[in-house]
Order: C-alpha cells, then structure tokens, then sequence
C-alpha cells in the first residue's frame, strides 16, 4: 500500500485498541446492548440524512451491518460484560485476520499459500491457548463469545471487499442502520423495560463519553477508513496493520485497569500474534527489470 494508507490503517489501529478500555468503562451500569444500540444511533443519526446511499447493493449494505457492526459488536460488549478483560478482548478479536484469509479465500477466490496456511494453524493453536490459559483462572465463556464477534467482523471484512463501495463513510452510516432496533428489541427482552429505564436515568457523563468516542473515533472515521483502504487494497495487504490493535489495547488496560495478562497467556497472546503475522504480512516481490519474464 502506499504509505499515506499505510498511515491510515496504523490511524485506525490506534483507534480501535483504545476502544476496549472505552467502552469497559463506559458501560458500566448499562445493559451492554442497550449501550450498542445508542451507540449505533449516534453512528446513524443525523448523518444518514445527508450521506448519499453507497454505491452497493442494499443486500450488501445490510450484511455489512449485520455482520462488521450487529454481530461483531453485540457479542464483543456482551463478552466485556461477562468478564472479558478489555486487553484480552483486544487480543482475542484479532483472530478477525484469520478468519478473513480464510473465508477471502473461500469467497472471493483471493490466492492462499502455503505460509498462510501454516499461520493459520500457528494462530489458531495460539488461540485456543490463551482460551486454555484464561479459562484456568476465570470462566472460558466470554473468550468464546469473543472469538464469535472476531468471526462476525471476518464476515463482515469478506462483505465490505467484495461490496467495492468507493465511499467508505456512506457504507458506515448506511449499514449502521441495521443496529440500534434489533439491540434496543434484545435488551428489552434480554434485560427488561425496568432495567433499561434505570441505565437512561443514570446515563452519566462517562458514558456520554465513551459513546461519543466509540460513535465517532472508532465507527466513523476508524470504519470510515478501514472500508476504505479495503474497497482499494486486497484484505490481506490491509487486515496485518490491525495486529497493532492489541498492542494498543493491552497498553491501555494495564494503564487505566492494571490489567496484566498470565504467563501463559502472554505465551498464547505471542502464539497467535505470530501466526497471524505469518498468514497476513505478505512479502513484496522485487521490481522486475525491463525485459525479465514476470
């Protein structure tokens, strides 16, 4: 990639790893879904009103949606609230980059090589040991909802690619339509009208906050780019960037939650980074002189 969109995929990175911390903090004391389902109408509203469509089929639209923003992030702020550390979070949703060599490659047809194939199976081995190494000291159930929003945003990243969508703020604000009604219906159902009557009552200023950055930072100009740089560039020249998310994210949780991982978890954590690093980062060939075969 050029390295202006380089710059901007790190931007992101950034962005996104102090998500984490964000949203651990900020929803504490509101139903995790209710929490999305504001944050998504902030992403939506008023912005739809005077963003053209995207240039995409709707079907397209409603899958990124469902899949990059519903799915990944419904499950992500129900794992937090069941006790996912917000580093680990941060680590754990990574394995979004296997995910989507994986399915670009069974979807779109994007070429697999041999040295994927072997980071896949590294990370994958790297995950289930930082699942192992978590479920030593806490319940093993919100690092498998974790990994299922990393799954989700992996469907999504496949979507977003083969959509081509020139605009990658339309496709934010369009698809986060999908959002805010089928969580605020889930919270209702999930944690009552009495409970979600007293979160909006006490919807204080950190709150406020952390939907203000996670609406803004992380879903308007962090999609806005990342959708983007994949509507230009091959997911596998643009998801390796996102390995400095958890850089960023356990950075953050040991500074404001001094939250430092196990042992073994640190192994699992450079597991799975390690494969995902071989799967994604690829190699540039060098320049063929005039008149070499290519």
């Amino acid at each position: 990639m050029p390295a202006r969109d380089s710059a901007l995929a790190v931007l992101v990175a950034v962005l996104w790893g102090l998500n984490f911390v964000i949203i651990d903090e900020g929803m504490s004391g509101v139903p995790p879904l209710l929490f999305l389902a504001v944050r998504f109408a902030f992403v939506a509203f008023p912005l739809v009103l005077f963003v053209p469509r995207p240039g995409a089929r709707w079907q397209s639209v409603v899958a990124v949606g469902a899949f990059m923003s519903l799915g990944q992030f419904s499950l992500l702020y129900l794992g937090l609230a069941a006790g996912m550390p917000s580093g680990l979070a941060s680590l754990v949703l990574q394995a979004q980059v296997i995910f989507t060599i994986v399915l670009a490659w069974a979807a779109l047809g994007e070429r697999t090589a041999t040295r994927q194939v072997i980071g896949v199976v590294v990370g994958a081995a790297g995950l289930l040991l930082v699942a192992i190494a978590h479920g030593l000291r806490a319940p093993v159930l919100p690092v498998v909802i974790t990994i299922g929003a990393a799954f989700s945003w992996a469907v999504g990243n496949v979507v977003a690619r083969q959509a081509k969508v020139s605009s990658g703020l339309s496709l934010v604000v369009w698809s986060a339509l999908v959002v805010p009604v089928p969580c605020l219906l889930l919270s209702l159902l999930v944690d009552g009208p009495a409970a979600i009557a007293d979160a909006v009552s006490a919807f204080g200023w950190g709150a406020a906050a952390s939907t203000a950055y996670t609406a803004i930072g992380a879903s308007l100009i962090g999609y806005t780019i990342f959708n983007g740089l994949l509507s230009r560039h091959p997911a596998g020249s643009v998801v390796p960037f996102i390995l400095l998310v958890p850089v960023v994210g356990i950075a953050a949780a040991w500074a404001v939650q001094d939250e430092v991982p196990t042992p073994l978890e640190a192994v699992g954590a450079v597991v799975m980074m390690t494969g995902v690093a071989i799967a994604s980062i690829t190699r540039r060939r060098p320049p063929v002189a005039l008149g070499e075969p290519s």
